[in-house]
Formats: C-alpha cells, sequence, structure tokens
C-alpha cells in the first residue's frame, strides 16, 4: 500500500493548524495527566508526528516505515528510526511512556497487535506507562472500513486484554474520547480554549466520542 497518497487522499481538506492545536492539547493533557511527565517518549508509529512533536518531553524518539514521510514531518530532535515497528531494533527498559494513536488497527492480525505491545512492554522502564487511543469498533463501525488500512477489529476491552496479556497493568479504561476523525469535521470550534475545556469534561466524551484511551503500566 502507497501510505504516502492515501494520507494525501485522506487529509486532503484537513486544516493543518486547527490539527497542531487539537494534538498540542491532547499531548499536554497526556503528559502531564497520564504518562507522569516522562523525560523519554516513543511513538512507535509517528506518521505526521503530531503526538511526538508536541509533548513536551527531553528525549522524544519515533518510528515509520516511510523515510521521507516521516522526515517531511518529524522536528530536528526527534530521533527518528525507519522500519517496521515490529522488527526495528529498539534499547530495552529505556523509556518513560509510549504512545500509540490510531495505528493498532493498522496491523494485519490480533497476533500482531500482541507483538508490538509485546515489544513495547519490553522497551519500557519498569513503572514506565503506555497510552493506547483507536477507533472503537463497538461505536463507530459504520465507519470503520471507511479507511483504506484498518483491518484489525478493535475495542476498548480486546486491547485491555492484548495489554494485559503483554505484562502490562492495566491503569484507565476509556470506552470512549475523542471523535473518529479529522476528516468529518465540525465537532467542536477548534481553539486551545475549546478542546482544552472538551478534555475536561469526560461527559462530553459520551456522547462525541468514538475512540478509546487506555493507560497502562509496566
Amino acid at each position: 500500500m502507497n501510505f504516502q497518497r492515501v494520507y494525501e487522499y485522506r487529509f486532503q481538506h484537513a486544516d493543518e493548524a486547527k490539527k497542531q492545536i487539537v494534538w498540542k492539547e491532547i499531548s499536554n493533557w497526556l503528559f502531564s495527566g497520564h504518562l507522569n511527565k516522562p523525560a523519554v517518549v516513543l511513538d512507535p508509529a509517528g506518521g505526521l508526528c503530531e503526538f511526538i512533536n508536541n509533548v513536551p518531553a527531553t528525549e522524544r524518539w519515533a518510528i515509520d516505515i516511510e523515510k521521507e514521510f516521516i522526515s517531511k514531518y518529524a522536528q530536528k530532535d526527534v530521533k527518528v528510526l525507519i522500519g517496521n515497528n515490529l522488527e526495528v531494533e529498539l534499547p530495552e527498559n529505556y523509556f518513560d511512556a509510549v504512545f500509540i494513536s490510531n495505528f493498532l488497527e493498522h496491523l494485519m492480525s490480533q497476533e500482531e497487535v500482541a507483538l508490538l505491545l509485546g515489544r513495547m512492554y519490553k522497551a519500557l522502564k519498569k513503572g514506565g506507562r503506555i497510552v493506547v487511543m483507536g477507533p472503537n469498533f463497538k461505536y463507530c463501525y459504520k465507519e470503520y472500513f471507511d479507511f483504506a488500512d484498518h483491518t484489525v477489529i478493535l475495542s476498548e476491552l480486546g486491547v485491555a486484554e492484548h495489554l494485559y496479556g503483554a505484562g502490562f497493568s492495566i491503569k484507565k479504561i476509556i470506552p470512549r474520547f475523542l471523535p473518529l476523525s479529522f476528516r468529518s469535521g465540525g465537532w467542536l470550534p477548534v481553539t486551545s480554549f475549546t478542546v482544552g475545556t472538551y478534555l475536561k469534561i469526560p461527559l462530553a466524551w459520551r456522547f462525541l466520542g468514538k475512540q478509546f484511551l487506555l493507560v497502562a503500566e509496566k
């Protein structure tokens, strides 16, 4: 699959400035509230680098299989590893935090989901945290396969089992968090204030959220 062209088509009408506002708020919210202010952070599916560029960590790493794609978006101080995140060499017991956003559903099987989370467990320090976010099939089954790279069906309960199976202790399960996609647009007036307010009101997530968010610890 030509991911660069797929994502170019998918996000052709997305407002990049608004996306950056959203991700800055999400990154800061996760950094302080769920990742315990980590010094060293890994995003194993860097892509557009929206999280890793915005998270205020001292040392930031990202993995992506598309060299030209991630090189275009990663900030200069982000350490980029090019390759398959199921195979690329990673230091063990090194990272304080891992964040996986909208990626597990792209893998080819439940076995690959287990493999990736097992690798993340090994890469984290003891006490390190992982946050996993992605579309919850239970709440977006009509739109789930509108994305060319969605293959594995996941819900918050299945991901919790995967994380526990990899060795993690589950700290938080949020079945509904963010809306499904920036492509749909219009779900919220996008300013730092409105996004920050949304993140502070879990009741709003129950109405607008179609993505799960899980927090687990090594």
